[in-house]
This record gives C-alpha cells, structure tokens and sequence, in this order.
C-alpha cells in the first residue's frame, strides 16, 4: 500500500498532463509546439543568410531586433483588439499574415532574391504577427480549460517554448545545411497552416452579450484603466519587471562567458542551453506537484532566489561538468516563476479585460528582458563579466524579497466569474438612447454607528471596483445632518457604459456588496438612482431600492 498522501498524487485529473485531455487544448497546443519550433528554423536560417551575405555583426543583431521589436511595440494594441473582437478569427487572420511572410522568404531565398534589408523587413512582418497573436494566444488558455488545470496548462504552454528551444535550433542548423535556407522558411511557413487547421477546428463558444463591442479607442482606455486600479494586477507587472531585469543577465551573458571565458565552442553553449532547456521541462512536469504544497508566493521567492544562485554560480565557476548541472536548476527555477507570473496574470482579471491584461503583462516581460540584456551587456563591457553577473545575482535575490508585499497568490483567492446579480435598472422610456451621458449613479446607506469604519473600508475596496470596470469618477460623502448616512456616488461616460458595468460585475464584487449589506442599520435596504445627462426629449431614470441579495449599482 503506498504511504502517500492521495490529495498530493498525480491523478490522471490533476496531472502535468492533465489539460491534454481536452481535445482542443490538446490540438491547440501540438500545433503552437510545431509553431514555436518553426520560429526557432526560421531564427536560424535567418542568422545563417545574414551572417553568410553580410557578415556584419550589427546586420546579424538587426535580424534579431526584428523579431523582439514589435511585441514591445505592438503587444498593447495587440491585446486590446483580442478584447473586442472573434478571437478564433482573430488568430487565424494572424497566422495567415505570418504564413504569408514566410511564404514570401521562402520564395525570395529560392529565388536568390532575399537581400540583407528585404529578409530584415520581412523578418519584422513575422514579428508584427507574433506579436499581434500572443495577447490572444494566451488569453485563450482559460476557455480550454477547467479553471483547476490552468496552472497545469499555463505550465505545458511554457514547456512548449522549452522544447522547441531545445530541439528547434538543431532542427534549423540541420535543414540550412542539407536542404538551403529556402526549405527553412518554407517549414516555418507550414508550421503556420498547422495553427490555423486546430484553429479552425476549434468550436468556440460566442461571448454572450446583447451590447455592442467596445470601439478601439475606448477598450484601450478601459484596460489602462482597470490596470490602474487592479491590485492583483500591478502585483503581477510589478514583480514581473523586477525578476527580468535582473535574471535577463544569465541568458545576455552565457555566450560570452562560453566564449572568453571557457574558450569554449558554440557546440558548448548549445549544450548548456539543451541543459536549460530540458531543466524547464522537468520543472513544467513537477510543477503542479509544488503547486500542491506551495503557495504561489513562497514558490516565487524560492525559484527567484535559486535563480539568483544560478547566476552566481554561472559567473564563478569555470568547470564545465558543474555548469550543465546549473543549467538545468537554472531551467527549473525559470520556468517556476514564469508559470507562477502567468497564472497569477491569467487569473487576476475577468475574461472581458484578458487579453488587455496579458499585453500589459507581455510588455513588462519583454522589456525587461530587452533593456535588462542591453544593461548588462553595458556592464560587463565596462567592467568585467564576472561584475556583472554577481551584481545581477544580488538584485535578483534582493528583487524577489523586496517585493514580497505584492502577492502573487491573491489572484487564486479572487473571484472573477461574472455573477450577473445587478438588476437591470429601471427606466422611464425603453427608447433610452445608450449614447446618452455622462451617467451619474448614487446609492444612499444607512450605517450602524459603531460599522462606520468598516463601512468606509469596505466602500474603498468597491469603490476600486466601480473604477475599473468603467467609471470616470467614485466618492462617498456622509450626511453633515444625519450621521451614519452616506451617499456612494460615481459616474460613466454613457448609458451603454454602465449597461456594459452590469456585465463585468464579478462574484468578488458581489461578496463585497454583500459584505456591505452586513453592516447597515436593520430594517434599511441601499436607495440605488440613476441620472443623465440631460436632453431636450426629457427621459428620466427612476429612482430604484436596491435588493436585499447586495444589487448596488
């Protein structure tokens, strides 16, 4: 009989595997790992030409910059358009254009038509369609999957990335030298046609709203917005850009510390990079085992802090039979946080604003990579590598125990289902115009005495709420006659804003609401009134009580 715990056993439900049982995660994910391999081919074919024709080390770097560029410069736009429009089409418009691309390269390197700007150019076409897709790719995880499997999905969708960097480069070294970097790009190319056939497959469900989408202009101020306000989210961005800016070093430094260090060759660092690799996918596969007996914070902190020693012991060590060893801790410890970001990121914030809060997400990430690369490239330029990277080390230890008072592990503890359980306010005239506005919503409390603290508390927290799912203004006044009576007050652009606020109102709302009615005077119920702007025809919003299940808005 075994002595195990059974709510720690890997059942075929709770597994690493686990979300591959869903057939269309399942078809999704095969796909996106055949992508992500065909990236790596083209990366490496599009190196090769452009060392081969130019041999100029800043035209090699462009190609490069091409790829990375677009996801800092795109990814926010990117993530708003996934917000508002089909995101099934969405994607396969976006793997369209990149097969295009492709295709293009491929047929102009056959050719022998591909110069050094035309493959940069076209380099950057694919990155544009990358970044155009990531937002939506990611914000599509939680539609594939039970909500208990999305850390076990999130972690799969980062042992994807690993095997194709593991396996992708050789793969690309092996068909530029026997087939020509023609067939390279040509792959590539088909690798895109393999997303859109799962796409195509996949039988999304149809958002389900009576209002119209949101114009472009507006869901962009309305992701900033509710990013502003969302303090889950901010934990997520802040401790984000903290771990890569600093942990960005390892990977910025390795090959020249293979190189002038170890005087050692590119077969080395592929080597070490195999070791990375293979160490994230051991760790995507024990993950949700630590899930089980971790708390996202604590797992967070101990993976930064084995990183950190990753690196110290990258620039310390000049042994090669330890630096495989500390690639694939380095590759555990990676792939742990990077999975602990994005569940947390994924969680945080209800379905509507997603993909918005996954750009946001994808920008701090890049650019803390980018700018955290280039700073310590300066560094160990200007003083010595083995500088750099120790100082790196350091910050990334002092990085993840200075933002431990923004937690990762309150996303698991928030509910953001739509609850649905605001009434539909009651209006004078159905023939309300929805671009009628500004809206100016009140609701009156009377509060117990001795709750006016926690009353106010409360009302705080909500009043986060009210902003970020649309109102321009919140505030609450107290009665200057009548102590312990209080107006909650704020406003929206428009009626059909506020209509789109009875949409996103979420169960950790409605515990809040609820929470709310706890503390009010016995026998009194919230007076919930509408106003707006005023127009020559003279509709009016009826005054309504709200009732007693916590329908404040």
């Amino acid at each position: 009989m075994s002595d195990r715990n059974p709510d720690t056993r890997d059942t075929p439900e709770t597994g690493a595997w686990a979300p591959l049982q869903h057939p269309a995660f399942r078809s999704l994910w095969l796909a996106i790992l055949v992508g992500n391999i065909g990236t790596w081919i083209h990366d490496v074919a599009a190196a090769w030409i452009m060392a081969e024709t130019t041999g100029s080390p800043l035209m090699v770097a462009a190609v490069q910059s091409a790829t990375t560029l677009p996801v800092v410069l795109l990814a926010i736009v990117a993530g708003t358009l996934a917000d508002i429009v089909d995101r099934r089409r969405y994607l396969i418009l976006a793997q369209l254009w990149m097969f295009l691309a492709a295709g293009t390269l491929a047929v102009l390197a056959q050719l022998d038509m591909l110069g050094p700007w035309s493959l940069v150019l076209l380099t950057f076409a694919l990155g544009c369609g990358a970044a155009m897709a990531m937002p939506a790719q990611q914000a599509t995880t939680p539609e594939l999957v039970p909500k208990s499997l999305l850390g076990s999905a999130v972690a799969l969708g980062s042992l994807s990335m690993n095997i194709a960097r593991a396996t992708g480069p050789a793969i690309g070294g092996l068909i530029v030298a026997q087939a020509g970097a023609a067939a390279a790009f040509a792959i590539n190319a088909l690798t895109f046609l393999a997303i859109v056939f799962a796409l195509w497959r996949w039988k999304r469900a149809p958002a389900a709203s009576a209002l119209p989408p949101e114009s472009f202009g507006l869901a962009l101020r309305a992701g900033l917005r509710y990013a502003s306000q969302a303090s889950v989210l901010q934990a997520v961005l802040i401790r984000t850009g903290a771990f890569f800016a600093f942990a960005s070093a390892l990977t910025a430094l390795l090959p020249i510390v293979v190189r002038q260090e170890l005087k050692a060759s590119a077969g080395t660092y592929g080597l070490l990079l195999g070791c990375i690799g293979i160490g994230a996918i051991s760790g995507a596969v024990l993950l949700p085992r630590l899930r089980r007996r971790l708390d996202a914070d604590r797992l967070f902190l101990l993976a930064s802090l084995l990183y950190a020693g990753c690196i110290a012991g990258v620039a310390l060590l000049r042994d090669l039979r330890a630096l495989y060893p500390i690639g694939l801790v380095a590759g555990f410890a990676w792939i742990s946080v990077l999975s602990s970001l994005q569940i947390a990121a994924q969680t945080a914030v209800p379905a509507w604003v997603r993909a918005r809060a996954l750009a946001l997400y994808i920008v701090v990430f890049s650019a803390g990579m980018a700018l955290g690369s280039l700073g310590w490239g300066t560094l160990a330029q200007r003083y010595s590598v083995l500088q750099a990277l120790l100082v790196a080390a350091v910050g990334t230890a002092l990085a993840a125990l200075l933002t431990q008072r923004w937690h990762l592990g309150d996303a698991a503890r928030i509910d953001v289902t739509p609850s649905g359980h605001w009434a539909q306010p009651v209006v004078a005239d159905d023939a309300l115009n929805t671009d009628r506005g500004p809206v100016l919503i009140t609701i009156e409390y009377h509060v117990v005495p001795a709750q006016r603290t926690a009353f106010l508390d409360v009302l705080r927290e909500l009043g986060r709420s009210r902003r970020r799912d649309g109102a321009i203004t919140w505030g609450i006044a107290e009665d200057t006659a009548l102590p312990g009576s209080f107006l909650e007050y704020f406003s929206v652009a428009s009626w059909l804003e506020h209509l789109r606020q009875h949409e996103r109102v979420t169960n950790e709302e409605r515990r809040l609401q609820e929470r709310v009615l706890t503390l009010l005077e016995p026998g009194t119920q919230p007076l919930v009134r509408h106003f707006v702007g005023a127009a020559a025809e003279g509709l009016k919003i009826l005054a309504k009580p709200a009732h007693a299940d916590g329908v404040l808005g």
